[in-house]
């Protein structure tokens, strides 16, 4: 009996997305898809307990540019350009009425606090302009055999700043592995006590390994890694922490469309795709649970799927 054809599981994603997407985002798709589709651009986390001094020098050089520090100038220029052109509609109004209008404008625009100034100063990361495919060059070790930096999708540092971790805060996070966005929150220098889980035995060997290479030993103290399954971390530890970043697993579209190996649009691995939504709010309610009261949960994921974001969260 003939078999059919057996469809790479990147086709199989990038033809869901292509149905799915295109009714959810529009006119906006095509260009979404382009960038699913083009080589990933990395962001250059900068360790800041390394001595290599030298290294945003040399990027800077290289025209890189720390994002961080670059966002809150951006969201000012644009409140800027929107007060003038909100003046600029008041033109009728007569000469007085529209000077005190345009003032009142620009006043706010100029007093809107920094994006996340308390977390934006200590995080660092840096990325070549739009267009520029520069590579970023392997990263070094200093003389006490710490990297200098750390690659990573800059996107993946959102939810660090957006979680705003304040001087001596328990923080958690909840589905860590690899571990970029554990090592971002070391690097704001502000963790009290930080837990760093993840259910993967292998991806936190591998999380291990980046903690060894990037944090001295006096830090890696205050870093507790643990195997567990998320969704029972309000059971073993509720109420406990200040923060709480819940990075749930997902269908992770860029890979999804770009590469064969672990591809969650595989054929054998269906049911636990359609299962996602289900184990994203069960981890997320875990995260609630695990958080002191007042504290702040950060719920991400590398998706566009309102099924696995806004319906999760509502």
């Amino acid at each position: 009996a003939a078999t059919a054809p057996r469809i790479p599981p990147t086709r199989l994603a990038l033809h869901h997305f292509d149905m799915s997407y295109s009714l959810q985002l529009k006119d906006l798709w095509p260009s979404v898809r382009a960038g699913l589709l083009c080589e990933q651009k990395y962001g250059a986390l900068l360790n800041s307990f390394s001595a290599a001094d030298h290294v945003a020098q040399e990027l800077e050089l290289l025209n890189a540019t720390d994002f961080v520090s670059e966002a809150p100038k951006k969201a000012q220029r644009s409140q800027r350009g929107a007060a003038a052109e909100e003046a600029g509609r008041g033109e009728s109004m007569s000469g007085e009425g529209r000077t005190v209008m345009q003032a009142e404008t620009m006043t706010q625009a100029e007093m809107s606090p920094p994006l996340r100034a308390s977390v934006s100063s200590n995080i660092k990361c840096y990325t070549f302009p739009r267009g520029d495919i520069t590579r970023f060059r392997p990263a070094r070790p200093d003389a006490l055999g710490l990297l200098d930096y750390y690659l990573m999708d800059a996107a993946s540092l959102l939810p660090v700043l957006a979680l705003n971790v304040q001087p001596d805060d328990f923080v958690l996070d909840l589905c860590a592995a690899p571990g970029g966005k554990t090592l971002a929150l070391l690097q704001t220098g502000l963790c009290g006590h930080l837990a760093a889980n993840d259910i993967s035995i292998s991806r936190t060997k591998r999380m291990y390994q980046i903690l060894h290479s990037y944090v001295p030993r006096e830090i890696r103290e205050t870093v507790s890694v643990t195997s567990c399954d998320g969704r029972d971390w309000g059971q073993l530890e509720g109420g406990t922490f200040h923060k709480v970043l819940v990075d749930v697993p997902c269908t992770t579209d860029r890979h999804s469309v770009m590469e064969q190996d672990n591809n969650i649009f595989h054929r054998r691995r269906t049911k636990e795709r359609q299962m996602l939504p289900m184990l994203q709010l069960q981890l997320l309610m875990a995260g609630i649970l695990a958080t002191k009261p007042g504290g702040d949960v950060v719920y991400s994921t590398c998706s566009l799927s309102p099924l696995q974001n806004e319906y999760v969260i509502e």
